[in-house]
This record gives structure tokens, sequence and C-alpha cells, in this order.
């Protein structure tokens, strides 16, 4: 017996079927399931589409009940939250003028323009009437008016943002409108069926943003917020924050005496003496294990010929990422072309350098500049050269988005043959690094091509299954990001969660084979032919600014031993101890300990509790019956004593802790 015309088949996950009346929706769908879920149904994922549970289904299709457990799922609350918020926003001020509302990782934010500003304190009030929107369960409609009906319905609104954002749209075919009671907004969906699926909600902070992130644009109001299904799970979140704010690498920063920033150097950080050490130490550290990982490190120019990033491709994709400069001479003889013949076009000739935002473009020049054989591959070189980038004032934060810094970057440049094991060299040398600061959450993704990119399908081919081989050879687990490699290639991404769960994207790995090409780099095979060879781009830090700002958060400021700036802080009790003390102090040096001498006549508890507060792994507390039976007494960081020791005995101890490298 043939199927009813007017019927339509619908296959759910374990790939059995339901069948339904022609122009059934997702109500439908859901409305025959398990009772459970049928409440914690958010909308539908068809066809691998998110989709509204008012949507019609369609014959044929795959269709599964997305709930707030799905990451699909929760954007689409944390966006009908933001929709909410905004309702709330218009209700309280009528005259706000609406600009975007997307999620972000773990809530959402949305950029209004208002007459009046408003801060934290107001939050509040604001909450009140999203909970009074969320009591009226308004039902969340979608509609698809023309562009132009869309045009004048948000012109007539007063809303010219949103009139922008449609016209700047082009091709891209007619705009959607999602409606809730009095309220709509220009969306693309989906969205949940009614106002009061949004259980549990917190306005998280406010802050200024520039309309798109243009600096000569009009600065709005960027109301952060989120949602959870469960109470206890936003309490859990607003937990963590607070625990983030505690950690802030910024004002841990300050409070340690590590780092300072000055509007004279935006984007610059200035490494105080501790910092600095704690910077150099991290440096050092890599430096050690590129000599046992067979690297070289060189030392590049910092300024370039502007041609060298046209040969690279890097020009003119990336020119508003970098700064350029200029010789008087230079600028004065285009000053002088200029007044000549009436033009402005000289003033980029005589600007003709480029600050390195990378180390890549040099270090094939570099590779280039000697006939290379197959005996020189794999070639690994190394560099810390300070790099720079122009970040916009609104998005650098502390040490994690800087204009000044430098990676622990390195280049390989091997063989076809040889792509594999040095991938697989590399994936060694980051466990064991992200296993020493203590970072044991690590997962692996590898980005793949995106859309505007350098050389061809078969290059690209090649150089994704290459990283995708050498990862399966490990035996490690990862997912696909489609899309998101650099333009000249694809890459292995390390992401890590931190103490409070919190996940940082740092190391990387990138195959290359397009900037051989544009270097024409070459290197003679065992026949005497020549051969291309291939770039890998890697980093295990990354940016080390962004790492060391990471890293504080992650031990929330207290450094294991072997990394802190200070291992061991001498408290004499009294000045009858004070020269025996100095012994100590000395004798910890000489061990090749980190050490400082608090000598001050205050009282020790003071001096303990100050210790503490610098997070010093280690006290030596030193009074007359410490000097004399030649011992120390033991403190550790957070106030465990650990007794009286022979002097010897206690250096012994903090010795033991830097060659573990413990987390203490």
């Amino acid at each position: 017996m043939s199927a009813r015309t007017d019927e339509l088949k619908v296959f759910l996950p374990d790939r059995s079927e339901r069948s339904f009346e022609t122009g059934a929706t997702g109500h439908d769908l859901v409305a025959g399931l398990g009772n459970k879920l049928r409440k914690r149904a958010i909308a539908l994922c068809v066809d691998g589409e998110a989709r509204d549970l008012a949507a019609p289904l369609a014959d044929g299709s795959e269709a599964r009940v997305l709930t707030f457990d799905d990451p699909e799922g929760r954007e689409i609350v944390w966006h009908s939250c933001a929709h909410i918020m905004a309702q709330a926003v218009m209700r309280l001020h009528p005259s706000a003028r609406l600009g975007i509302g997307p999620t972000i990782e773990d809530g959402f934010y949305y950029d209004i323009g208002l007459d009046e500003a408003i801060s934290a304190e107001d939050l509040p009030k604001i909450e009140k009437e999203m909970r009074r929107i969320v009591q009226e369960n308004l039902a969340v409609e979608k509609r698809l008016p023309s562009r132009d009906e869309a045009i004048a319905f948000f012109a007539e609104s007063g809303q010219d943002l949103k009139v922008e954002i449609i016209e700047s749209v082009v091709g891209r075919g007619d705009p959607s409108i999602y409606r809730q009671g009095e309220f709509e907004d220009l969306c693309r969906g989906p969205h949940v069926p009614s106002t009061g699926a949004i259980k549990h909600f917190k306005l998280l902070s406010v802050s200024g943003a520039y309309w798109r992130g243009d600096e000569s644009r009009p600065m709005l109001t960027r109301i952060y917020g989120t949602a959870y299904e469960k109470k206890a799970d936003l309490d859990a979140h607003l937990h963590r924050i607070e625990e983030a704010k505690k950690r802030d690498h910024r004002k841990l920063g300050k409070e340690l005496g590590l780092f300072v920033t000055h509007p004279i150097a935006p984007g610059s950080p200035f490494f105080l003496p501790k910092g600095a050490r704690i910077y150099n130490l991290l440096i050092d550290y890599i430096r050690e294990l590129y000599d046992r990982y067979g690297y070289d490190e060189v030392i590049t120019p910092q300024i370039f010929d502007a041609s060298l990033f046209h040969t690279s491709g890097h020009l003119p994709h990336y020119a508003e990422d970098m700064f350029f400069s200029g010789s008087q001479v230079d600028l004065d003889r285009a000053r002088d072309r200029a007044e000549q013949d009436g033009s402005s076009g000289h003033l980029g000739d005589a600007i003709r350098y480029g600050v390195k935002p990378m180390n890549c473009p040099g270090h094939a020049l570099l590779f280039g500049m000697t006939r290379r054989s197959y005996r020189d591959l794999p070639m690994r070189i190394a560099d810390f050269g300070r790099l720079h980038r122009y970040e916009r004032s609104g998005v650098m934060h502390g040490l994690a988005r800087v204009r000044s810094f430098s990676q622990d970057d390195a280049h390989i440049f091997c063989g076809l043959d040889q792509i594999q094991s040095e991938i697989s060299g590399f994936l060694d040398l980051v466990n064991e690094v992200y296993r020493d600061f203590g970072f044991s959450d690590v997962r692996i993704k590898i980005a793949t091509r995106p859309e505007e990119r350098l050389g061809s399908d078969e290059v690209w081919d090649t150089a994704e299954g290459a990283l995708e081989e050498a990862t399966k050879s490990q035996g490690l687990p990862y997912g696909i990001a489609e899309g998101e490699g650099v333009f000249y290639g694809p890459k292995i991404e390390f992401h890590l969660n931190d103490a409070i769960g919190r996940s940082w994207q740092l190391g990387t790995i990138q195959a290359d084979f397009n900037l051989p090409e544009r270097f024409d780099l070459s290197y003679v095979d065992r026949t005497s032919a020549s051969q291309r060879p291939v770039m890998l781009h890697r980093a295990v830090f990354g940016s080390i600014e962004r790492f060391y700002g990471v890293l504080i958060e992650h031990v929330a400021g207290a450094f294991p031993t072997w990394l802190a700036p200070e291992q061991v802080a001498v408290l004499s009790i009294t000045d009858a101890a004070a020269e025996y003390a100095e012994q100590v102090r000395r004798r910890c040096m000489e061990a090749g300990l980190r050490v400082r001498l608090d000598g001050r006549n205050e009282k020790i508890g003071l001096k303990i509790r100050e210790s503490e507060k610098a997070k010093v792994p280690f006290m030596f507390v030193i009074g007359e019956r410490e000097a004399a039976s030649d011992e120390a007494s033991v403190r550790r960081r957070g106030r465990r004593d650990l007794g009286a020791k022979p002097v010897g005995e206690a250096i012994e101890l903090v010795l033991d802790a830097v060659r573990s490298k413990s987390g203490d």
C-alpha cells in the first residue's frame, strides 16, 4: 500500500520514523515524545540546521530535539534571553536604539544606544522587568517581511541601527523579524517558543562599545548577561565569575608587583622586576626544551621593507593589523614631491617599512638565503623576537590582548615525508609543557580551510591530511573546526581548561605549503632534483604575554616554586638573629634559589602575613633558637608550618619542589 500523499515522515536520531500530516511543525513532533523531553524542548535540529519548533516539518528530514544540554540549545536560550533583555530596556527606555545582541561563550550581550547613561546599579531594575516579561509567557513568532518592508518598519520605529544592518546585507534574501508581545527585533533565529521558556537568568555587567567596533562610530551601551535552565547551574556559573574576578591577572599583576600599563604606551605592558623574572623564566624554560628537541634559535630584524609582506601575502590582507614606519628623510622627500606635483599619493612610498607582526616571513627569507640540501632538513628555527600588531583600543585587555609581545615562535622546514614525524615530535613537546604547568585538561582541534585562502584545494587537501594523520598516529582524540584555519594553511589548536574550568586556546601548529611557494624556497633532494619544502608554523605558549596572563589566573598568582619570582623569604624574628638570617639567605642563594631577606624591625606575624600575601612558596623563620641550632623554622605557602629543620635540609626541601615542578 502506498503512503498517503498528505503524509510526511521524519526520522529521529535512533533512525525511528514518525509520520505526520502535511503542515505539521516541530510542536507536533515533540508532543509525541516523553514528558520530560517535551518539557525541555527548545527547538529542533533539522538536517543539521537549528529551527524554531513552530517551523513546518519536511518529508524525509532528520530531526533531533534541542535542549539546554546541546550547544545549539544553549545559544538559542542565550539569544532569546538577549531579546527579553532588549524588550525590558525598551519598556524602561522607549527611545533606546537597538544594535546587535549576539551570543558569546557562556552568555550574551546586547549593544544599545541610550539617551542617558546606565550603570551596574541599573541592572536589577532591568532584571525585574525581564522577570515580568517571562511571567507574561509571550509567544515568540517569526515573520518574513520584504527587505523594503523591514527597512520601513524599523525606520518608523526609530531603529536606525537596524536599518543600517539591513541595508548593509546584500544578496542574502529577505530579513526575518521575531515578535514577542509589543517587541519586534531583526533576527535570523531560531528562538524559544515563548518567553516563559527562559528559566533563570542574570545580567552581569555594563560597558561601552563602539558601534560595529569602529572607533569613529557612536559609543553604545553593552549589557552582558547569561541564562541557565537550572538555578543550581546559574549559581555555579556566578560562583565561577566571582572566582575569576579574584584571579583576574590585571588585579593580581598589580597586587604582586608583576606588571603595569600606562596610556602613553597603550597595549604595551611594563614588566616590573618580579614580573620580568617570571617572563624570562618562561623563555628559559622553552629554551631548555629547544636544546632537547633540536631547535636552533635565531634573531631576526623587527623592521622590514613592506615588499617582504607583499611577497608573503600578508599585505594587503593584514594591513589594518600592522604598524608601518618611514624615516624623516623619506617623509621630507614625499612632502617635496607632493608640493611639486600637487599629489598626495607619495606618502605610501615614504612609509615603506613594516614592523613585523609575525616571524614567518623573515624565517622564510632566512631559509632562502642559502642553498639547502635534504641533509639540512628538518630545519627547526626558533625566534623570541618582539612583534607588534595593531589592536583596537576597545579590545585590548591586560596581557591577553596587547600590541607589543613575543611568542615562543618556531618554524620547521621539512620534506613531505617528514611532516608526520615532525608534528608527532611537536605533540610530545606540547604535552610535556602543559603537564609541567599543571594543565591536565587539553583538547585538540584541527582547524580547516577558511573561505578566503591562498593556494589550491589540492594543496589544502595535502596539508589537512598531514595534520590529521599525525594526530591519529599519536592516538589523541580531536575535533574538527570547519573553516577556522588561517588564510595560508590549516592548523592544530590546543585548547586548555584552567583551574576554574575556563577554556583557552594556546598552542598551535600549522602546515603551510603556500609560503614556501611564494618565497620560491627549495632544497636539493637525494637525486639532486630541486624540491619545495613544507613549512610548519608552531608555538606552545603562543603569545608569551597571553600565556603569562592565563597562567596567573590558573594558579591565582601562587606560582609553583620552580617559577616563583621569590622562592624563599627569610624572616628574622629579632635583631639578635639578623647575622644568622643573612647567612641563611646567602646559603639559599648559593644553592641557586631566589631568596629575599626581611630583616625589618617588625613583628614576625606581620612578616609572615606579607609573605603569604606575596604568595612566596617557602618561608624560613629565623630566631635566636634557630641561630643556636643552625636551623630554620619552615613554613609553606598556605599557612602550613613544617617545623624546625636543619638549614641544609630546609634548602633541599625547596630544591625538591623546584626539581619536581610540582604545583605545590
